[in-house]
Order: C-alpha cells, then structure tokens, then sequence
C-alpha cells in the first residue's frame, strides 16, 4: 500500500481518502494500482462494516491525469491500450477496477465528493452504494471531451441511477453538473454543506446495524437487481434463512426488547 490512498478504520468505518491532492487526485497508473489495492485490501476485513470514500485536497478526483492526455495528442497512448481487453477469471479489466471494486465491496461504500469529480473520478464515485455531494461539487462524465468513451464499469453503475436517455445525454454533452443539478438527475444521493461530514454520520448509522443483515442487504440487492424474478425471490429466501437464529439477528431482538443498544460481533 502506498501513501496514494490513505485508510483509517475506526469503529467499523474505513476511511478512506485518495491522498493526491496537489493534483487534485488525478488517476496516474501508480493512483490506479493504489485505488485497487485499497479497495481489495477491504474486501476480506471482518472488522469493516462500512467505507467512507472522499479526496484530500481541493476535490475528489479530476481524472484521468492530464499528461496522459498530452502524451496521445503528440500520437502516443495512455499506455498498454492492449491492457483494456485483457481480463482474469473477474468480468472487470484493470482500468475497469478501480470503480468496480467498489461496487463488490461486501459492505456498503458512501462517497463525499466536493471540488470536482471529472471523468474517472466521476465513475469511482459512481461505483459507490450512496454519494454525498456538496451544492458547488462539479461532476461531469467527462471522456467525450477527449474523443473517448467512459470505459470505468460505467455500464454498471450508472444504469442503476439515472434512465438510458439521461445516461447517453450526459455522455454525448460532456455537460459539468453541480452538486444540486446531479442529485436531480439521480447521481448523487444527497446535497450536503459538508460531505465528509454527513457521509461519516450515515457510516456510523450503518455501522450500529447488523453487520450481517447489512452485508446480505448489499448482496441481495447487487445480485438480484437486473436478475429474473425468480433468481430475486428465491434469493430473499435464501439470505433471510441464513440470518434467521443467527447470533446477530438474536442480538437485534434482545436489544429491541430490553431498550438498550446492541452488541453485535463482527466475522
């Protein structure tokens, strides 16, 4: 892990900040692979029971960095462009990961985003469960300003919160949304005065529920949502039968009952 991305676990909550501000968090190869590694670094830790995503600095994330983008007008590449069709035994490329990996985190991811959130950084903040935005946060998906398609597991994300015409708009126009202007179209969950903030308040919510009941909501919904009804009903069955007796759910009840907060166990 490099000091690219920062994570601080506290009662429950990964916070987790991208740590390149002096270029407002521009996605660099070395930024992609630190994105990767802390959101793969998460997956498998019992002790998180919500992620907390934000930017250091004066926004979230700008991009792609810009050198990149010089390098192609002069005939270059951003790179191994051969990289983009190469895949392991996931369905995500490396360019692809570091968005979706936060959409396969086993608990749920809240993103603060405040300054801007442009192209790259837009899709990551978009790969999360619930986005607070600040009212002047900039937001654009941004890729058709430099002849490009937004390529980030936007496919899979976007199609969750806005409808199909709104979605080609955004990526025909390249058009910079405010804060505001994105939650009216669906993009962001709320608009707040202090994202981070707000954001934190929500994860230490989530984090005071069963730990559990939250990670089999995340997957419930994330594995049924675009599947056949039956796949979505018999997985309700499924999950429910898994949580019901559990020490957990007995735990929600015993609290319920006797007034007090409770005590659940993480693992």
């Amino acid at each position: 892990m490099t000091d690219l991305v920062t994570i601080d676990v506290k009662a429950g909550i990964a916070d987790v900040r991208l740590n390149r501000p002096d270029k407002y968090n521009a996605l660099s190869p070395e930024m992609f692979k630190a994105i990767i590694e802390a959101g793969e670094s998460l997956a498998g830790s019992t002790d998180v029971r919500a992620v907390v995503l934000s930017g250091n600095g004066r926004g979230f994330c700008a991009g792609l960095d810009m050198g990149s983008f010089q390098g192609m007008a002069g005939g270059g590449s951003t790179g191994d462009t051969g990289g983009l069709l190469k895949r392991d035994e996931r369905p995500e490329n490396h360019a692809q990961r570091p968005a979706y990996v936060w959409k396969r985190l086993p608990v749920p991811v809240i993103a603060a985003i405040h300054g801007v959130a442009y192209g790259g950084g837009c899709q990551i903040a978009l790969g999360a469960d619930i986005r607070f935005a600040a009212a002047d946060a900039r937001m654009s998906i941004m890729e058709i300003k430099w002849g490009l398609v937004p390529d980030m597991s936007i496919t899979q994300t976007l199609r969750d919160l806005v409808p199909i015409d709104v979605a080609k708009e955004l990526t025909f126009t390249g058009r910079v949304l405010s804060g505001a202007e994105a939650q009216t179209l669906g993009l962001v969950t709320h608009v707040s005065d202090d994202p981070l903030a707000d954001a934190m308040a929500l994860a230490e919510e989530i984090a005071g529920k069963s730990p559990d009941a939250v990670r089999a909501g995340k997957l419930l919904y994330e594995d049924s949502w675009h599947a056949d009804e039956r796949t979505g009903l018999e997985m309700e069955s499924r999950l429910q039968m898994g949580l019901i007796g559990s020490a957990n759910q007995v735990e929600a009840i015993k609290a319920n009952f006797e007034k007090r907060p409770p005590k659940f166990s993480d693992g």
